[in-house]
């Protein structure tokens, strides 16, 4: 079906903000998604939320699906290089994943100069221990990607870059643990570069995080999705740099930029999302999924929430 400007208005009121699924298990609410423990599995469900600056901004039609379904993508295509924490999916807004024991550091991977980095340096600051040396431009490529990691916040607080010294002296992770996990991180970040240049896109940085199941590391989370992940379309990349121009994004950055213009950073009142701009991203996220992934994307509705408890119900029945 074509996805219209008019049927995501007329989706609008059935965005999944948030679930109550008691019959679950015990729930617990992340930035973007809803999590019931159960035993020894957790049922994760992807929502529409809308989190930039560790804040939930507002919600946007079919993104809990289209990042749902891309991370599910993701993980198969990722399976030669670590196992991950994937059951099974009864929805397509739903994963069904083993109950790790989530490591509490953000693994962010870097290809290129932007967002919080490029502000960073900008201010002169280390990024996550990393001094860059001067004269750098802002979307200019790296000679080797940098790994920048970060505290794992609580919702409502945030992330703070730490250092991988840090990481070790602090003991948050084992030095022979964190190990793996950066070299883990490296190959899945060269996994996902080749995969975007061979859809035309260009992955400029990206966030892992991982878990310890039954005493094995374990890819967690989401992978490669346009909440997690930078992207950008190489064509005309070089010539946007070399004219001091933004490349053309894929990802959930001109949501950050208009926030930014509008003065917020994470802090006090949030500005108001029209219908329209709401609308907006939806489009960018619908043309993102197409694009990165080059399959069609199918909206499952139009009663979102309700389809999840109906299939979660016949699930565990």
């Amino acid at each position: 079906m074509e996805i219209t400007e008019s049927f995501l208005l007329e989706s609008l009121p059935n965005v999944v903000a948030t679930t109550d699924f008691g019959f679950l298990g015990e729930r617990y609410e992340g930035k973007v998604r809803d999590s019931y423990i159960k035993d020894d599995i957790r049922y994760l469900i992807t929502t529409d939320r809308l989190s930039c600056f560790d804040v939930v901004v507002t919600t946007v039609p079919f993104k809990g699906q289209t990042l749902n379904q891309m991370a599910v993508e993701w993980f198969k295509l990722a399976g030669d290089i670590i196992e991950n924490h994937l059951v099974d999916v009864p929805d397509p807004n739903v994963m069904v994943v083993k109950n790790c024991e989530i490591l509490p550091i953000e693994v962010v991977i870097r290809g290129y100069l932007t967002g919080s980095a490029w502000r960073d340096y900008q201010d002169g600051k280390a990024i996550s221990g990393v001094t860059l040396p001067p004269g750098l431009k802002a979307s200019q490529r790296f000679e080797t990607p940098l790994l920048t990691p970060s505290t794992k916040a609580a919702k409502g607080d945030h992330d703070e870059p730490i250092s991988e010294k840090e990481i070790i002296s602090q003991q948050i992770v084992p030095a022979k643990l964190w190990e793996q996990v950066r070299e883990t991180a490296f190959a899945l970040f060269k996994l996902g570069q080749e995969r975007a240049r061979e859809q035309g896109l260009l992955l400029v940085d990206t966030k892992y995080e991982f878990g310890l199941y039954k005493g094995k590391l374990v890819l967690a989370d989401e992978i490669h999705t346009m909440d997690s992940s930078r992207y950008w379309i190489s064509q005309g990349y070089e010539e946007a740099f070399a004219a001091g121009n933004a490349p053309k994004m894929l990802d959930k950055e001109p949501t950050r930029q208009w926030l930014l213009s509008q003065g917020y950073k994470g802090e006090g009142k949030i500005p108001e999302f029209t219908d329209k701009h709401r609308i907006e991203i939806s489009q960018h996220y619908i043309k993102s999924f197409e694009l990165i992934t080059g399959s069609k994307f199918k909206p499952e509705g139009p009663k979102v929430k309700q389809r999840i408890e109906q299939n979660m119900r016949a699930y565990v029945s």
